[in-house]
């Protein structure tokens, strides 16, 4: 696993090696620090390992996270011809289940905009990057970390999704340019004031910003009287939700968030004018 996560840093895949290192350290706390041979990887002890992690309270999805990761370094080893293969995952769960999507009504994002944080200024960064995902139709919160200045020309905003490779362009709204109006410009060649400075650790930066702001997000939601947890990833599913509510075609909100699969996009064959879903961010936007 070592020389798979050096392998990937070397190839400048920086957010898979952490996923790797991720999985190793769960690995080694459930081997107390000892390695383990190739060929004792066994069904066994594999699922002696799913054990260990449902009795810390993980997730099926989370428990399966570890598992993909150490059969695909597995599976790597059998391609080298280190080890001929044994299959020693078929007794575990290594599937993605789906998850509980959660969204709030426009009226609800209303009252995370107006909320007033005079006496709570350290939860307005939160809120603003939450508001900016919204308005950005959606936009992870890992693709705003890494918006460039020069992603931004003429009044609009052309980023491509790693997942799709899908090149999305956003019309520049007031509501965007009002929130980064309030922070002062930084050395940065990143468009939002997340990484801040250059020759940091842009990953670390990345996943420690995303921590900070959700664990702000949890405070916000009690705020406005939300009553499940209040993340980013929330605002991704408030738009789409919010787009029905008033409306909005389903292949158009499926065009605007960058979907790209018959399921999502219901086989949505031609890519739609920019300007029609443009005018669908800015009914939703108006909404609020």
């Amino acid at each position: 696993m070592e020389e798979r996560i050096a392998a990937l840093n070397r190839e400048g895949k920086s957010g898979t090696a952490y996923n790797y290192r991720y999985a190793l350290h769960s690995f080694r706390r459930f081997r107390d620090g000892e390695d383990v041979m190739l060929d004792s990887i066994t069904p066994a002890l594999m699922k002696a390992y799913e054990t260990w992690l449902h009795a810390r309270g993980l997730s099926p999805n989370s428990v399966s996270f570890y598992f993909r990761i150490l059969r695909a370094v597995y599976n790597h080893a059998v391609d080298q011809e280190v080890i001929d293969s044994r299959n020693p995952f078929r007794k575990v769960y290594t599937g993605i289940g789906k998850t509980v999507k959660r969204a709030l009504p426009l009226s609800a994002i209303r009252r995370i905009r107006e909320l007033d944080l005079t006496a709570r200024p350290e939860l307005t960064f939160a809120r603003d990057m939450f508001m900016m995902s919204f308005y950005l139709r959606g936009m992870s919160f890992v693709y705003m970390c890494f918006l460039r200045k020069s992603d931004l020309r003429n009044g609009h905003l052309t980023y491509r999704r790693r997942k799709t490779s899908q090149l999305l362009t956003i019309a520049w709204k007031k509501e965007m340019q009002e929130i980064l109006d309030r922070y002062p410009e930084t050395g940065s060649d990143f468009l939002l004031p997340i990484i801040r400075s250059r020759g940091v650790n842009e990953r670390c930066v990345y996943r420690n910003a995303a921590y900070a702001i959700n664990r702000k997000l949890k405070t916000i939601a009690e705020l406005v009287g939300i009553d499940f947890p209040l993340t980013m990833y929330v605002a991704r599913h408030s738009w789409a939700s919010g787009a029905r509510s008033i409306g909005i075609p389903l292949g158009v909100i499926s065009e605007g968030m960058g979907h790209d699969s018959e399921s999502t996009n219901r086989i949505y064959l031609a890519s739609l004018d920019t300007s029609v879903v443009d005018n669908a961010n800015s009914l939703i936007i108006d909404s609020l």
